[in-house]
């Protein structure tokens, strides 16, 4: 009997350090270059912080962290992507407020971006600037009512595409003020600034970053920001709730995967943008651009998407559009 027992222990032993030999150990992620979807054009606003990251992420975790720009439908092509490739982590989608704001906006997604998506880690916050055109007449955001009202239906604004903050931005103030105003949209803002300086397109409530360039180059006139207060970066430039109280439209960028990407992976990539986020190299450039750095936990980013995602829906409704 001790005999068979001592076999049968022998037997098991052999078996399991067959299963041993045949599993591979747990390998550290990344082991190949993750691939970094963003729903606008190359030399936006999402371009620029995508690539500032990219870049300290792939010092960071020793593999490359490939940014594709995937344009078009209010940044919903590429999250269409990033949901539908392989839950491994080496698959990432970009989110901004175009995300939480599609939702609500568009009538006929083919997913649910809250159930389909798992949050990995935020990036930043991030205010919108109206900038105008040179050539128009006003520079205060009362004069730009002014002029808006004295001639409607005759000025044009671009924004980044349908469901973007840049177009829901220019919705609410339409709301809120009364303007009648034409929206003109385009794949992605850097498209559209060709034709705001030539005053093609009027205007445009771009985010911060390329905005800000833009104005410091002094293509365009920038004559207010969208946060509810003075943003820090550009404190000579009102806050447009200064005019019209009450007006707040803030962003945020931040990491998503796609449902089912394993755990360790989330928290390997939420701790180093964490950590990026503390290189002083990094948040110089992200405040460069106007951005303030925001670290938060997966289950914090998860929570402030949704938030977001109300919050837009009560703007959605109360502007009173929709993209069928």
């Amino acid at each position: 009997m001790l005999r068979i027992l001592r076999r049968g222990v022998f037997g098991l032993a052999v078996l399991s350090g067959l299963f041993s030999a045949a599993a591979p150990a747990s390998a550290a992620y990344p082991e190949r270059p993750v691939h970094w979807f963003i729903g606008f054009a190359a030399g936006g606003p999402v371009d620029i912080v995508a690539r500032i990251l990219a870049q300290a992420l792939s010092d960071k975790l020793g593999q490359q962290f490939i940014v594709e720009n995937k344009a078009g439908s209010g940044g919903n092509i590429a999250a269409a992507a990033a949901i539908n490739a392989p839950p491994d982590g080496y698959t990432l989608l970009f989110v901004a407020p175009n995300n939480a704001i599609s939702t609500s906006l568009y009538k006929k997604l083919p997913f649910d971006f809250i159930r389909d998506t798992v949050p990995v880690a935020s990036i930043m916050q991030l205010t919108n600037m109206l900038v105008v055109s040179n050539a128009f007449p006003a520079k205060s955001v009362q004069e730009f009512i002014d002029y808006c009202k004295a001639n409607p239906g005759k000025i044009s604004y671009a924004s980044s595409g349908n469901g973007t903050s840049v177009h829901m931005s220019a919705e609410l103030f339409k709301a809120m003020t009364k303007c009648d105003m034409i929206h003109v949209p385009y794949r992605g803002s850097a498209i559209a600034f060709p034709d705001i300086i030539s005053n093609k397109v009027q205007l445009i409530f771009d985010n911060l970053p390329s905005a800000l360039e833009q104005a410091k180059g002094g293509n365009v006139r920038a004559l207010g920001v969208t946060s509810p207060q003075r943003w820090p970066s550009v404190p000579d430039v009102p806050a447009i709730a200064e005019t019209v109280p009450g007006f707040e439209s803030v962003g945020f960028y931040g990491i998503s995967a796609p449902k089912g990407t394993p755990s360790e992976v989330i928290e390997t990539l939420n701790k180093a943008v964490g950590d990026v986020l503390k290189d002083p190299k990094v948040v110089a450039r992200l405040t460069e651009v106007g951005g303030i750095p925001k670290p938060m936990t997966p289950a914090e980013f998860g929570k402030l998407v949704t938030d977001e995602t109300e919050k837009w829906r009560k703007v959605v409704e109360f502007a009173g559009v929709s993209v069928d």
